[in-house]
């Protein structure tokens, strides 16, 4: 497992994996050589509650950053998840399907949502933020929600 970046704001604790980049949504991209594994961050996934159903896009489906590549269902809001890359999914973490918790429990492992081949990831990489910089503007989102 990559090393974590931590914040804590109350009693939350929010973790930040510092072997993938990620967009301002809040999905992560983790790269191997051009085949790159998608997910939602620890921080996603504790602001919008526990998931109850997880849908990604079938494997063959062409996607471009900003495109809708999943949607999850939590107690509290349907979300439609923002591709961060350009490729085509060519495989769905198929634990989802009757485990879609496991987002909760493991967003940065077990929890993945997909794996995309891309199709520039030098290029869509330029246009994501660092751990850093995400780990930075996700305690200004936290502070923004609690009010502190």
């Amino acid at each position: 497992m990559a090393e974590l970046l931590e914040y804590t704001l109350d009693k939350f604790t929010f973790k930040v994996a510092t072997d993938r980049f990620y967009n301002p949504e809040g999905v992560w991209a983790k790269a191997d050589g051009s085949r790159i594994t998608v997910g939602v961050s620890d921080f996603f996934q504790q602001h919008n509650g526990d998931v109850a159903f997880a849908e990604v896009w079938e494997a063959g489906t062409a996607v471009s950053p900003d495109d809708e590549f999943a949607t999850i269902e939590t107690i509290k809001v349907d979300i439609e998840l923002p591709c961060p890359i350009s490729g085509t999914i060519v495989a769905v973490n198929e634990n989802l399907e009757l485990e879609a918790e496991v987002i909760n429990q493991d967003p940065y492992g077990e929890g993945w949502l997909a794996a995309i081949e891309a199709a520039d990831w030098a290029a869509d990489r330029a246009k994501l933020m660092t751990p850093e910089v995400y780990f930075e503007y996700m305690k200004v989102q936290a502070q923004k929600e609690t009010g502190k």
